[in-house]
């Protein structure tokens, strides 16, 4: 349904190991030792059955114990699948588990059809692994439907959001969810409508992050947590926790594994991660960077950049439509090497499209490309304009001096552009006027004194490295620049231009900023806001 992945499985197929579903069920309470002959439980995406062969096994020794009926008490199971092999392959391994236990009519408990819009019955337990599916390999038509089912399901969501939603409000008074899936939605900005309806009408008990333990049946960048979550109101403390080894779920359960983090949701909003953030706010001198007359953004996105951007631009086009681009290409290890790639503008000064009568090499290279470039969803909208870029270009931009910052990097060393190149879409920047305040600001960038921000407020990747991306730095809090003492400000910007990153993150470290708040006065137009004032 989603296409076919690299390695030819589909998006959305990733299977998890045994010992992790029998851990969440373990961790929800579905066990052998209760009676379990009216527990309803749903599985929202059954797969090949990782999860479907472990709710049997238990429910059949749940019923030799307390002496119920079995082969009745099967009807309180539903399992979900969309795929119809999977249906056909799920159907014959429980014909086969069920023949062993004696059961030859079986009621179907095996549901084809697409979860989100089938019509689920009230849980007690809601488990599984939902679909993994990026937002762009999601079809249009589904895309449509769900946004009108599913309020969180916005922005660029995650197919698996949607299946949060539609789970938890199936589930009885004092239900539980449990679900392995990736953790994006924790921090991202498609997560917030998620966490804002968890936070406001249910309680997150546990969430375990996985991604070192390698709880799947494949080695995929996932990175996976668990969620146990239950419908019983918003009023108690979440705990997070972090292993290493799948066999630490069972310590978990055992109270002997300390949590990472504990968080009261119900006092967030939604803001799960950010409230350390905030505190040290109303402790402390400091703003947000784009009240310091920064401006943050991100680079041009092209839609078909094999034509946008090229070395050999030329021969092909007028001069004066070329601008040098910079991709996050062209900053690798810690090295700032432009590759001579340039991208044709079509757009006038004014943010209006060129006349292509007024440049003839361009309106030859556009026309012959003009049956891929029409393909293009922004051609689509407006097929008079099936030239144009997703974004607009602002040449303003390319003499304004900026940080940059590719989106995922393991550079230790932040560059600034000091006035030469356009940023690509895989480039976020912070733009100002004043080439020493953006060195002082890169050196803020680079400590641990803003790690330790983004570490709360935004995603790490697999190694261990911050996603710069805009929404995280615009939560992202440092000193007034200006009110900075000269001294301090005429070292960061030496050091800086040393690359001397660690002599950087001991200077600040060692900056007291309880300080700095007498020199604000004298600078009226930098002046913290009341929100930001401290004593």
């Amino acid at each position: 349904m989603y296409g076919k992945r690299s390695n030819g499985k589909e998006h959305g197929v990733v299977l998890t190991k045994s010992e992790v579903a029998k851990s969440m069920l373990d961790l929800i309470g579905y066990t052998s030792n209760i009676d379990l002959s009216k527990k309803v439980i749903v599985e929202p995406s059954a797969g090949e059955g990782v999860f479907v062969v472990e709710i049997i096994e238990r429910l059949f020794i749940s019923s030799k114990k307390y002496s119920y009926d079995f082969q009745e008490a099967l009807t309180n199971l539903h399992f979900y699948e969309i795929n119809e092999q999977s249906v056909f392959s799920l159907n014959e391994m429980i014909s086969i588990l069920l023949k062993d236990k004696e059961i030859y009519n079986l009621h179907q408990i095996v549901h084809q059809g697409d979860y989100l819009t089938e019509d689920v019955p009230k849980a007690d337990y809601i488990i599984g692994n939902p679909p993994y599916v990026r937002h762009e390999n999601i079809p249009e038509n589904s895309k449509t439907k769900y946004k009108s089912l599913f309020k969180t399901f916005n922005q660029r969501s995650d197919l698996y959001i949607p299946f949060f939603e539609k789970s938890l409000y199936r589930l009885k008074p004092d239900g539980a969810l449990c679900f392995i899936s990736s953790n994006r939605w924790l921090k991202n900005q498609y997560g917030k409508s998620l966490r804002h309806l968890i936070s406001q009408r249910f309680n997150l008990y546990q969430a375990i992050n996985l991604e070192q333990a390698s709880p799947f049946e494949e080695e995929v960048l996932a990175y996976p947590s668990i969620f146990h979550i239950r419908n019983n109101g918003s009023n108690i403390n979440s705990y997070f926790y972090e292993l290493n080894n799948i066999n630490g779920l069972s310590k978990i359960q055992n109270n002997s594994v300390k949590p990472v983090r504990e968080i009261r949701l119900g006092t967030t909003k939604g803001e799960w991660f950010s409230h350390n953030t905030y505190e040290m706010k109303n402790r402390i001198n400091l703003s947000l960077i784009e009240a310091q007359n920064f401006k943050i953004g991100i680079g041009v996105a092209t839609g078909k950049d094999s034509v946008f951007i090229r070395k050999d631009f030329k021969e092909e086009v007028e001069k004066e439509l070329l601008i040098p681009i910079l991709t996050s290409k062209d900053l690798k290890g810690d090295t700032f090497n432009w590759k001579g790639y340039y991208l044709i503008n079509p757009y006038n000064s004014d943010g209006s499209l060129i006349n292509l009568e007024n440049y003839p090499k361009a309106k030859k290279y556009f026309f012959r490309n003009n049956e891929v470039l029409q393909k293009r969803h922004v051609a689509k909208k407006n097929i008079l304009n099936w030239y144009k870029t997703i974004d607009k270009v602002y040449i303003d931009l390319v003499k304004q001096p900026k940080i940059l910052l590719p989106d995922i990097t393991g550079n230790k060393f932040i560059f600034i552009d000091e006035g030469k190149f356009y940023p690509h879409h895989n480039l976020y920047f912070i733009s100002s006027n004043s080439i020493e305040e953006l060195k002082i600001l890169a050196c803020f960038l680079m400590s641990e004194f803003v790690k330790n921000q983004l570490n709360e407020n935004g995603n790490k990747m697999n190694g261990g490295y911050c996603r710069w991306q805009s929404q995280n730095l615009r939560k992202i809090l440092i000193p007034y620049i200006h009110a900075i003492p000269s001294n301090y400000r005429e070292r960061l910007i030496e050091l800086y231009e040393n690359m001397e990153i660690e002599n950087i993150n001991k200077l600040i470290s060692s900056i007291d900023y309880s300080n700095i708040k007498q020199t604000v006065g004298q600078l009226t137009i930098f002046e913290p806001i009341d929100d930001y004032r401290v004593g």
